[in-house]
């Protein structure tokens, strides 16, 4: 229902800004979680109770490690090997197909002594249950909705980016709102038979696209073998042997485990390899639930950093001259500016960090102007942050009797501020196009002041 609503709100163009080193690290991190899981299978340990943590995981692997089973480690290592080199020869038939069923027959007519589907799980059902809403209550939504939250995030970005993945193997363009509302109500289909979440897998899409299938066909034929598969066949899977599963899923985790981008650690921004490294490190080692939280954090409290750091705000009434600015006809360098006038300029997004930047710069200037023009061509965007710091700033001019002048204010600001009230309090010529009418709107000021000085 999650993520209905988010493709209904519009939500899929939104998800596929997650930063990207929030993505490697959690794909990376569910990769490494896969591979853990598929150990005591890959080399038949036959540990009953395999602990959920990471690292208790790995030591009851290690304490167990002399209980290796040979028919099994051989049939998984076997399984293993054939399936990456067929899959380098690019053949259409998928080789974890092959490798199951040729395990499956050796299993069943040398009758092997490994953990097959039936040993561990029993039969497989060869019916659908009855639909069933599961005793959905207020109480247990309460305490679901956290963790549901999380895995509809995952499974909105694992499935746009296998869409992004398929567009460009296709040539194809996706509709990420649409893909969203359907995985959801797919989801909800799942769920009320007994089924697990699901999404769109980025292996799983590489191999169908790289077999020949590109139309959402090949999508109906996967669903319709599995269902033939548990209403007809599914007394022959039981005789799967889990080693062969193993062997798949370790492949599917090496192809999920994007081993090129920590391959470039050393070329990435600093910040970026914290974020991608924390994320990684808290998805296998706590939850997934955390890895979210934390690594949007990181990525937001980055972003602001960031944005304060390409916002610069200054005083350029008589700053030395700049070899941009030679071919600038709006150039301060080539204006005369009035006595008695300052000229504040930003450049870069009025956010945050840059308000704060605004304030130290006013805060150094010692002898207020009678006039300030203030010089916004350079800002694409002010979030409220700024809106409320330049009401501070009218409220601090209008107390010392400086008159203020707006030059070159673009769209997204001008309707910022016209929304916030700010432009009522200023003369409307006092909101000027660009530097040169703010500059003659300035002449006209200082001449009324100089009279009205006379006049006293």
């Amino acid at each position: 229902a999650i993520l209905v609503v988010m493709g209904f709100a519009k939500l899929g163009s939104i998800i596929k800004f997650v930063p990207y080193p929030i993505v490697v690290g959690f794909t990376s991190g569910i990769a490494v979680i896969i591979f853990s899981s598929q150990v005591n299978d890959f080399l038949g340990l036959n540990i009953l109770n395999v602990p959920a943590d990471f690292i208790d995981k790995w030591i009851c692997y290690f304490s167990n490690f002399t209980n290796v089973n040979l028919p099994t480690f051989f049939i998984a290592a076997g399984s293993l090997t054939f399936i990456i080199l067929w899959n380098k020869m690019n053949f259409k038939i998928p080789g974890s197909i092959i490798a199951i069923v040729v395990t499956t027959l050796v299993v069943y007519f040398f009758k092997l002594d490994v953990v097959t589907i039936n040993s561990r799980f029993g039969e497989i059902p060869n019916s659908l249950p009855a639909p069933s809403m599961g005793g959905i209550n207020l109480a247990t939504i309460k305490q679901l909705i956290g963790p549901a939250t999380t895995i509809a995030l995952l499974g909105a970005i694992e499935s746009l980016l296998s869409c992004v993945v398929a567009d460009g193997m296709t040539g194809s363009r996706h509709r990420s709102n649409m893909e969203l509302i359907a995985q959801g109500v797919a989801n909800i289909g799942s769920g009320l038979f007994g089924g697990i979440p699901a999404t769109g897998a980025i292996a799983r899409t590489i191999t169908n696209i790289k077999s020949g299938g590109k139309t959402p066909i090949a999508g109906i034929v996967h669903a319709i073998v599995l269902l033939l598969i548990m209403l007809i066949f599914g007394t022959y899977a039981g005789y799967i042997p889990l080693a062969t599963l193993s062997a798949v899923l370790i492949v599917v985790s090496f192809n999920m485990f994007d081993w090129r981008e920590f391959r470039t650690i050393k070329k990435t921004p600093l910040s970026d390899v914290a974020v991608m490294l924390t994320t990684f490190v808290l998805t296998v080692v706590f939850d997934l639930t955390l890895a979210l939280q934390i690594g949007m954090l990181l990525a937001v409290l980055l972003f602001m950093r960031r944005m304060a750091a390409v916002t610069n705000v200054g005083v350029v009434t008589r700053e030395l001259s700049d070899n941009d600015e030679e071919a600038d006809e709006f150039a301060i360098s080539k204006k005369v500016i009035p006595s008695g006038v300052d000229i504040y300029e930003i450049n870069g997004p009025f956010f945050f960090g840059a308000a704060s930047k605004f304030r130290e710069t006013l805060d150094k200037r010692q002898n207020p102007p009678k006039i300030c023009i203030l010089r916004m061509r350079n800002v694409p965007a002010i979030d409220q942050t700024g809106l409320h710091f330049l009401e501070e700033f009218l409220d601090k001019t209008d107390r010392l009797k400086i008159k203020v002048v707006l030059s070159g204010v673009h769209a997204q600001p001008f309707r910022a501020m016209e929304q916030y009230g700010l432009l009522d309090r200023l003369a409307p010529e006092n909101v000027c196009g660009n530097i040169d009418i703010a500059l003659k709107r300035a002449e006209v000021l200082s001449a009324e002041i100089a009279e009205a000085s006379g006049q006293q």
